[in-house]
């Protein structure tokens, strides 16, 4: 399995983020082909301290191949098109080859 995940800087207006991003991208997300899976939640820290990234997505498919074509779609497209409109913070996209060690 293969995965995309994609860091979320803090953002300058959060309400708006949390509103957009539940409103409109998780659905455009979640409408892309060829995933076999798409996860999101909002960072924490133990003790409580600010996280260095405010929310994580995870996007996974049966290959690197897979989920570049996933992203190359129209829905792909749409959700990328879309950062720029709450992601004010940043983002950090990072690819990685999931090894599974239990379960």
């Amino acid at each position: 399995m293969y995965r995309l995940t994609v860091l979320y800087g803090h953002p300058d207006d959060p309400a708006h983020f949390d509103e957009h991003y539940r409103s409109v991208h998780a659905p455009l997300a979640g409408k892309v082909g060829g995933l076999t899976g798409y996860t999101w939640g909002k960072c924490e820290t133990a003790d409580g301290s600010k996280p260095p990234y405010y929310l994580v997505a995870e996007l996974r498919a049966e290959s690197k191949q897979a989920l570049q074509g996933a992203l190359e779609t129209p829905e792909g497209q749409a959700a990328v098109a879309d950062l720029p409109n709450f992601a004010t913070g940043g983002t950090t996209m990072v690819w990685d080859e999931v090894q599974v060690e239990v379960g």
